[in-house]
């Protein structure tokens, strides 16, 4: 028989709250279940489950859902789901301001890149100068070389 360890949907209309069981996987959401092994509340943000229970039956073969996994992890690791925290998305004015920061960023990026550029260039002007300053000497000491 196949098991598997689901939410079954409690509580009144838009005041839904779940219990945390362990049933076969042919059986309907709120149907028939083998053993109750929690509760999870997620507008109370509360949850429950008993770990010995659940870990009994997932080494029975039991398929934990993805929410009940994520239900296990937080209980083995001692957080509440009240205290994690969603990320809050940032106002049109942090969005904006980032976006600004961002383009500054790039353009500051632009300069620092056109001034490397600049020095690099004018490090060879220098060298192709002093290259040329060397072959007018040695021009000349030939030149000398030849009228001694």
């Amino acid at each position: 028989m196949a098991v598997r360890i689901r939410l079954r949907k409690m509580g009144a209309k838009n005041n839904a709250s779940y219990r945390i069981v362990v049933a076969d996987i042919r059986s309907a959401r709120d149907g028939k279940s083998i053993e109750t092994i929690g509760d999870y509340d997620p507008r109370r943000k509360t949850e429950k489950i008993d770990l010995a229970r659940a870990e009994y039956w997932i080494s029975k073969g039991a398929q934990p859902s993805e929410k009940i996994l994520n239900i296990i992890e937080r209980a083995k690791g001692g957080k509440l789901l009240s205290e994690i925290k969603k990320k809050k998305k940032p106002t049109k004015k942090e969005r904006t301001a980032a976006k600004a920061a961002k383009e500054e960023a790039a353009k500051q990026e632009e300069a620092a890149k056109k001034e490397k550029a600049a020095k690099k260039e004018a490090a060879q002007k220098a060298r192709e100068a002093a290259k040329a300053e060397a072959a007018k000497a040695e021009a000349a000491k030939q030149e000398e070389a030849a009228k001694a």
